[in-house]
């Protein structure tokens, strides 16, 4: 089972589109997960939900996802703000490392950073870079007018609880400052990255589409339809990230008589004996 989770209904609309014999999965504490199989890959199943926007949530329901599915592999997908003037509308960022970026110390005339950061996991990257050496898995909406296949960075991102639309802003400076090397802005692979991390490192991977560049003009993108572009570009290539991993099922063990030795014990007469024994298979024979 690959767990996919999103923010939005719009990413998570991407993702479903992507999947073929959903039925719903309604954990016992509220939370609806729609569970199908990859149409690109027959029985390669998926369980899909949106957990709404912000770290916390996104954490709580991650570890609510572990819990229900034991994942081989998780995979956050949606949108995000663009640091870049390089990247372009549509783009797709597949998260190297994700930087919590609101640890820190306020002091009276500074403030001092104090990122956390997560890797990715290597298994998803390998597969995620040999995928972007092609453009196979982007595949043109029937009804648009023929576009450019979108580019796939491979950059770190940072993720926050705060919408960035502003290039000048304190946040904006403070990511100039402290996070130089992240090409993009989010609010859920954080709390995400820390679930994954404390649950024994389920592997885990962030893809998200480019939708603004957070520099004020948000607002026009989102109303040109941006989302939705770069919402489908990101469910496109995490689908085909989920469809090509080898996955492990992470079936549990078979319960029977285990090959190896075997002690067989023989008493009679007066004999005295303790037998210590953690799991036995079969009779225990006193003669």
């Amino acid at each position: 089972m690959i767990v996919v989770l999103t923010a939005l209904e719009v990413e998570h609309a991407a993702v479903r589109a992507h999947l073929t014999d959903v039925e719903r999965h309604r954990h016992r504490a509220g939370t609806i997960f729609d569970v199908g199989t990859l149409s690109a890959r027959p029985g390669r199943r998926v369980a899909l939900a949106a957990t709404g926007m912000g770290n916390i949530t996104a954490a709580a329901l991650t570890e609510r996802a572990i819990a229900e599915f034991d994942p081989s592999m998780m995979l956050f997908v949606g949108v995000a703000g663009g640091l870049r003037d390089w990247l372009r509308l549509g783009d797709v960022v597949v998260a190297t490392r994700v930087y919590g970026y609101h640890g820190g110390r306020s002091e009276d005339d500074e403030f001092l950073t104090r990122p956390r950061a997560w890797e990715t996991s290597h298994r998803a990257e390998q597969t995620a870079r040999w995928l972007a050496r092609s453009a196979d898995w982007f595949q043109q909406p029937p009804s648009a007018e023929p576009a450019r296949a979108p580019m796939v960075h491979f950059e770190p991102v940072a993720a926050g609880d705060v919408v960035l639309n502003s290039r000048v802003s304190d946040l904006a400076h403070q990511l100039h400052r402290s996070y130089n090397d992240a090409v993009a802005i989010e609010m859920e692979s954080a709390g995400f990255a820390a679930a994954g991390h404390l649950n024994d490192r389920v592997p885990s991977i962030t893809v998200r589409g480019i939708s603004d560049l957070a520099g004020g003009a948000k607002d026009q993108t989102d109303g040109e339809g941006w989302q939705q572009v770069a919402a489908r570009n990101a469910a496109a290539f995490a689908v085909a990230v989920a469809a090509d991993l080898e996955e492990d099922e992470r079936e549990p063990p078979e319960r029977g008589e285990p090959s190896g030795v075997h002690v067989r014990n023989h008493f009679s007469g007066k004999a005295r004996s303790v037998i210590q024994t953690g799991v036995h298979h079969g009779d225990i024979n006193i003669g």
